[in-house]
């Protein structure tokens, strides 16, 4: 049976954080519940872009969380931004990630979203990897820091 018609894809809702939670802790190490509720809580505030689960036999494997820009100085409303994508380890390479930001896209096209940013640390091979097999390219914008 192919994976899709296994999945359930579905907006997420607030008894997700537990499961959202457990993944990053899963992946991260340490538990960041705070980090959760004020990222999904000012994502809902700001953008009309819903966050994304999949489901795979009634437990959330994947998740991604993304918004419609226009909020930010020179940066036009049918811009969007993938925040995070997460992915259960026990179905990581299993073609969630892929699922999970499929949907996201199709959904940020359905609102005049036309290109697509995320930032990715030019070390983490296997994530950048991921976005390439997703047609993600290296974008116009630098990424600058200053250390203090």
């Amino acid at each position: 049976m192919d994976l899709m018609e296994l999945v359930k894809l579905r907006a997420m809702k607030p008894e997700d954080l537990d499961a959202i939670v457990d993944i990053d802790k899963t992946i991260l190490g340490t538990p960041r519940r705070d980090y959760w509720e004020n990222l999904i809580s000012a994502i809902e505030k700001r953008s009309g872009i819903v966050p994304i689960v999949a489901e795979l036999e009634g437990k959330v494997v994947a998740f991604v969380i993304g918004e419609a820009s226009g909020w930010e100085y020179g940066v036009p409303e049918e811009v969007g931004w993938i925040h995070t994508i997460g992915v259960d380890p026990d179905h990581q390479g299993k073609g969630m990630g892929a699922i999970v930001l499929r949907e996201m896209l199709t959904n940020m096209k359905k609102v005049g979203v036309s290109v697509v940013y995320t930032m990715v640390n030019w070390k983490d091979g296997a994530l950048l990897r991921f976005f390439d097999r997703m047609e993600f390219d290296r974008g116009d914008m630098i990424n600058l820091q200053k250390r203090l």
